[in-house]
């Protein structure tokens, strides 16, 4: 079992347990009623919680009318078209309750997206572009997502829309679809430290950043970790450039030029609940300018297919261990997890909306949902563990200071 990744009940245990869970669900309520200025939105919204964490296989809003015993849909498509709330104040409190109940001294930032694939083009964002969900191109829109993963779970905290240019070089087209003015064209890289730096304005305890190469071949972005400074292990493809003995090189030729001997087997994480582990080996690169810090050249071989490597470049103070190093490259997969199970098990992806707004509401809530999963998994693990007189998970004192010092101990 991966470090980053504790037990989880089956998904009908969870969805038993919530149904049990009234406690958490007034708290929930309790939470997000100050961003609700009318009762009835605020009524109707967590009514759209709980049919999130039902059991209805799908999860859009004919379907969760039914579950809440309502004749038409009508209600909750206004809560997510209509109604007068913010989507980005009910996040700031996700990110809150998150802290409170998961926060991790070692816990891990993850960038990870994925596709919604819609027919029509009237969506906010769809178009015909790459789709890492599919492998292929495919008429989709592409939600940009920032995970938390600690010790006690892992959850999804902040989300964006990826707006292509034949979005934002329209403007009527924008118009018609709900998105704001303001809104101008960013890269997926630039949307991804928009989250990195709300979650640090915020407090998030987190040391250590991860994603894909998508991102990990942007400089800036690595220039801007570096800044903060913020650990990270990202992932960057074989044609990016690195600089090694004062000289940029690309990577496949770094890759290419390893001796045999000298790898490291280690366990990253579990796949189909089997441990899993790899071959890893890192290499110095050029220093940054504070001496406390080093660069290095991260590589992964599958133990199973020798030619399956994964780069990463690594940003880390000096004396990290790579025991270290390869525990936070894992925790970029239990992002991953974390996206594919809010759409198996809260509908991440069920919404009928097109507009910027509805997708920014329901998206909102299925992150709620999904986080109240991994509280009462997380809540689960202790309870059990008291009951068979087993040692609870060791967070270590620093996780009981940083709690006791923001006063964020347990609800």
């Amino acid at each position: 079992m991966s470090k980053m990744e504790p037990f989880a009940p089956s998904v009908d245990q969870d969805i038993t347990a919530v149904q049990r869970g009234a406690a958490y669900l007034t708290d929930i309520e309790r939470r997000l009623a100050p961003y609700f200025e009318r009762a009835e939105p605020r009524q109707r919204a967590m009514a759209y919680l709980r049919g999130l964490l039902s059991s209805a296989e799908r999860k859009n809003s004919w379907r969760l009318a039914e579950v809440s015993g309502d004749a038409t849909p009508y209600g909750f498509q206004h809560l997510l078209r209509r109604a007068l709330w913010d989507p980005d104040a009910v996040r700031d409190e996700l990110r809150t309750y998150v802290i409170q109940h998961l926060g991790d001294p070692n816990g891990v930032l993850a960038i990870d997206e994925t596709s919604f694939l819609k027919k029509g083009q009237h969506s906010a964002g769809v178009a015909r572009q790459y789709s890492a969900t599919a492998g292929r191109i495919e008429n989709c829109q592409i939600g940009v997502f920032l995970g938390y993963a600690g010790r006690l779970g892992h959850v999804l905290l902040d989300r964006e829309l990826y707006l292509p240019k034949t979005w934002t070089d329209d403007p009527s087209r924008c118009r018609q679809a709900g998105i704001p003015e303001e809104r101008r064209f960013a890269t997926k890289p630039q949307l991804a430290q928009q989250m990195l730096q709300r979650a640090l304005t915020s407090g998030v305890p987190a040391p250590w950043v991860t994603n894909d190469s998508v991102y990990g071949d942007d400089w800036r972005l690595r220039a801007w970790l570096e800044a903060q400074p913020l650990a990270y292990v990202l992932a960057v493809s074989g044609k990016a450039y690195v600089r090694l003995g004062g000289q940029p090189r690309q990577v496949n030729t770094l890759v290419a030029a390893l001796p045999e001997e000298g790898w490291t087997r280690l366990r990253a994480g579990d796949e189909a609940k089997v441990p899993r582990c790899d071959d890893w080996r890192w290499l110095p690169l050029a220093d940054p300018r504070d001496p406390q810090w080093r660069r290095w050249l991260l590589v992964r071989r599958r133990v199973s297919d020798p030619q399956e490597v994964t780069t990463y470049v690594v940003f880390a103070p000096h004396e990290t261990p790579l025991e270290e190093v390869v525990r936070v490259a894992s925790a970029r997969w239990a992002i991953e997890g974390s996206v594919e199970a809010a759409k198996r098990e809260v509908g991440l992806d069920d919404y009928e909306v097109r507009s910027w707004t509805g997708w920014y509401r329901h998206i909102t809530l299925a992150m709620w949902a999904y986080a109240l999963l991994t509280v009462l998994r997380s809540e689960t693990i202790a309870v059990e563990a008291a009951d068979k007189s087993l040692p609870p998970p060791q967070l270590g004192s620093s996780l009981a200071a940083f709690k006791a010092g923001r006063g964020l101990g347990s609800r």
